[in-house]
């Protein structure tokens, strides 16, 4: 498979879910801050893994990747009426740590006084 056609699916397949989680009817999932950073297609095309970054502690994230899961088969036939592919892909949700790590090393940096953003000047060189 061409690099460029399983990067193309694979954005295609975000979208959907993406619409899918718009057009869900469980209160449950609508409620939440929820997006799907990115989707990774196996070889074979047949399991997409899709991350997910949920915004919460750590009880909420674990509680909506089980509603997701849950609901994985709205998800994966929403995807299939949707796109004209062989087989549709077995959706695999998987949590994202990278924003939340990304947010934890910009808070510590600001702790540190670098993440302000302004730039400061060294003391003593006053003009």
């Amino acid at each position: 498979m061409k690099v460029h056609r399983k990067e193309m699916l694979e954005s295609e397949i975000q979208k959907l879910l993406s619409e899918a989680l718009m057009e869900s009817k469980d209160p449950r999932i609508r409620n939440e801050l929820i997006s799907f950073t990115m989707v990774r297609l196996s070889k074979d095309k047949r399991y997409a893994d899709v991350y997910v970054s949920v915004l919460g502690d750590d009880e909420e994230r674990k509680a909506t990747l089980e509603l997701l899961e849950k609901a994985k088969g709205f998800f994966r036939s929403y995807v299939a009426r949707n796109l004209r592919i062989y087989t549709v892909p077995e959706i695999r949700f998987k949590e994202d740590k990278g924003i939340e790590a990304s947010v934890r090393i910009h808070k510590i940096l600001e702790d540190l006084g670098y993440g302000t953003g302004k730039t400061e000047e060294p003391e003593g060189e006053e003009e």
